[in-house]
């Protein structure tokens, strides 16, 4: 295999570029200063309840000449198991158009109405102005009673939702929701299950309209318009639209309840690439609406890790630099829900966050807040929730709220008031209540050879898991491994793509690839020619927008009108590799130090795990399937501008180029600063010895 890993670098350069535009100086040293609650005026609904379940609320309000639906199915948590998956792929599919029209032709009809229509497993939305509003509200009910569920579209979703699962492989942050959510509640649990690329490969047309079947239905929906209309000519429209419909009966889930840790816990997981931890605090708690906590959890919440002016924040990030941000949130329904608390931090820190997340929720716990704190978190909340009161779409989930979570009428128009009422004893009260500290769940994604030790030095029980919340036995991942050498495994990797002899033929090639990256498609060329010539140009709509340059003995890196000359450092790891096929170098030069250092599951596969370590003392993770000996992954970290870039690349559709096995996908993670990116790299076409010459490298 000929690896393409060098045009990352360029890639993850602008995603730097990006990053440090995005970020925004606050002057912290001035506190805001509280102002006065807002008086809320909200409207009382309008309600009917129509003969097949569905509960119509309407809300008058005539400001502006626009109109919003929104229609909520309450069918509680639904578990998938096995078919864990089925209904966001039935939900993505409710967009691919109707029986009577395709997909094109429904967004179309959207698109000159100037509406949005979306639709979902849950159920759907549609907002436009006034005169435009029954068309659009009228094309989400036809999305919604008839979906087309063509083979077609089954198909593209089902490949985009595996391809999606492949790119987040190596996310922590994808993978610290995942095991966090599975050990919180458990794996058969409908909040603690998860998607598989296994589970969806298994998925099938007649499991998604089986889902709908169920679970689609005008059964237990809410069905909320808010605008510019009169509540009888909203009916009238809701009826002519909804009132035919029927489906199945719904009725709310029993779950039973899950115990929180006897004691606390950290709970690991090992991701080497990773350059942060991703560290959640969590516990399940149960806390309704209509329960009289709701108020002081709510500013509880606030002070400790509400905002940027918060407890946590200002803890891990203004007072210590251990992130870029550290937050907390409460949860409330009618099920279990948890309490957590959050951040992303710098690995060699992890072990101390770990300990001022637990200060604080000890501190909250154990003193009352000030009077100054109190008065100003209430401001600021009333605040916030005034400005968010400014979204239409939000004000049309009020009014379903209250019937669903049996709340006073007045829930929202007295709810500041009840904010305000909220003293310290309360706060004090309802963080002992809600917010655990000696029997809560603690949650670390990160590279385990550099957080572990210290996180056994905080006296807690730590337990090791792997990407999927499976117990793994420390260093078991080196078992059954002590007499397998990585020089075996590269050469069974060589051997497997077409051998020694083949790939010394191979002086040079030529790789078109494109790049997908946030709705855009960019062209992709690489070259290279031996012993060390490279070249890699990405384009945007046919002008040259990056480009890296190594002619064997110097080079560069260009984006738009910036240049960088390659450094000394990387001139010299430039020059190691004399070979297109980099692993034929690791079995030639001796200066490669190859190290196996267990087997580790990739997309679902063993795979062995190989460090390797050129000359100059780079070091990446190589991931060599142990069935097809075929590589499938590549982990490496480098320095730019002062930041830690972090990349993971996933081989697959491995396909002959003359008598050399290539791979034609590449997806690829890249971290860096807190940010994520994810790419996928699709090859279009690969010539080997030809159309290359040495004037490329000029």
């Amino acid at each position: 295999m000929i690896m393409m890993k060098k045009y990352i670098m360029i890639a993850a350069g602008a995603l730097l570029m990006q990053y440090a535009q995005a970020q925004v100086k606050v002057d912290r040293s001035k506190q805001p200063t509280p102002g006065p609650a807002p008086v809320l005026t909200i409207k009382d609904p309008v309600v009917y309840k129509m003969p097949n379940g569905i509960t119509l609320l309407v809300v008058e309000d005539h400001r502006l000449p626009k109109v919003s639906a929104s229609f909520v199915i309450d069918a509680g948590p639904i578990t998938e198991g096995e078919k864990s998956g089925v209904m966001n792929l039935m939900g993505s599919m409710l967009n691919e158009g109707t029986k009577t029209m395709p997909k094109a032709v429904f967004d179309q009809a959207v698109e000159k109405l100037g509406a949005n229509v979306n639709l979902s497993s849950t159920g759907g939305s549609a907002s436009a102005l006034t005169r435009y509003f029954k068309n659009a509200f009228t094309l989400m009910g036809q999305g919604l009673k008839e979906p087309a569920f063509t083979q077609e579209s089954f198909d593209k979703l089902k490949t985009q939702a595996i391809t999606g699962l492949k790119a987040q492989a190596k996310s922590a942050p994808a993978i610290s929701f995942r095991v966090t959510n599975a050990l919180t509640y458990g794996k058969t649990h409908p909040n603690g299950e998860f998607e598989t690329e296994e589970r969806i490969q298994k998925l099938t047309l007649q499991d998604v309209k089986q889902a709908y079947s169920k679970y689609i239905t005008s059964s237990r929906s809410y069905l909320t318009i808010i605008g510019d209309i009169k509540p009888a000519d909203a009916k009238v429209l809701a009826t002519s639209v909804f009132g035919g419909w029927t489906g199945t009966m719904l009725t709310l889930p029993k779950l039973a309840v899950v115990p929180n840790p006897a004691t606390t816990e950290i709970d690991v997981v090992d991701l080497p690439n990773a350059v942060q931890s991703e560290i959640k605090v969590v516990n399940l708690v149960d806390l309704k609406k209509n329960n009289p906590d709701y108020f002081p959890v709510l500013l509880t919440n606030y002070i400790l890790g509400g905002g940027a002016e918060s407890r946590l924040f200002m803890n891990l990030r203004e007072k210590r630099g251990f992130t870029y941000g550290a937050y907390s949130n409460l949860g409330t329904g009618r099920f279990q829900t948890t309490f957590q608390a959050s951040a992303s931090v710098r690995t060699a820190k992890t072990d101390s966050a770990v300990m001022e997340f637990l200060n604080e929720i000890k501190r909250i716990r154990s003193a009352k807040v000030s009077d100054e704190e109190l008065t100003t978190a209430k401001a600021l909340y009333n605040g916030s929730f005034a400005l968010g009161l400014e979204d239409p779409a939000r004000m049309a989930t009020f009014a379903s709220t209250i019937l669903i979570n049996n709340l006073p009428a007045d829930f929202y128009k007295t709810y500041l008031q009840r904010v305000n009422a909220v003293t310290a004893d309360d706060v004090l009260r309802v963080a002992r209540k809600y917010m655990n500290y000696d029997n809560t769940r603690i949650v670390v994604v990160g590279n385990a050879s550099q957080m572990l030790a210290g996180l056994k030095k905080l006296g807690y029980p730590v337990k090791l898991y792997d990407a999927f919340a499976n117990p793994v036995v420390e260093g078991a991942q080196s078992k059954g491994v002590a007499d397998i050498k990585a020089s075996d495994v590269i050469k069974n990797y060589i051997d497997a793509i077409g051998g020694v002899a083949e790939l010394r033929k191979v002086t040079s090639y030529s790789v078109n690839m494109s790049l997908a990256t946030q709705g855009m498609t960019l062209a992709v060329i690489e070259k290279k020619m031996a012993p060390n010539k490279e070249l890699m140009a990405i384009s945007m709509g046919g002008n040259v927008v990056m480009k890296s340059l190594f002619d064997g003995e110097k080079g560069y890196s260009q984006q738009g009108g910036n240049k960088k000359d390659m450094t000394a450092e990387e001139i010299a790891q430039k020059k190691v590799f004399t070979s297109v096929t980099e692993q034929l170098d690791y079995l030639s030069n001796p200066a490669f130090k190859l190290a196996v250092k267990g087997i580790q599951k990739v997309n679902g596969s063993d795979a062995y795990q190989v460090t390797v370590t050129d000359p100059t003392g780079k070091t990446s993770t190589e991931y060599y399937d142990v069935k097809s000996k075929l590589l499938v992954r590549n982990e490496s970290t480098t320095t730019q501008n002062n930041n830690t870039v972090s990349q993971t690349i996933d081989l697959s559709d491995y396909r002959k180029v003359n008598n050399v096995l290539f791979p034609f996908k590449q997806a690829l993670t890249i971290s860096a600063g807190g940010q994520e990116q994810n790419l996928l790299m699709t090859v279009t076409d690969v010539k080997l010895n030809t159309g290359v010459t040495a004037d490329d490298f000029k």
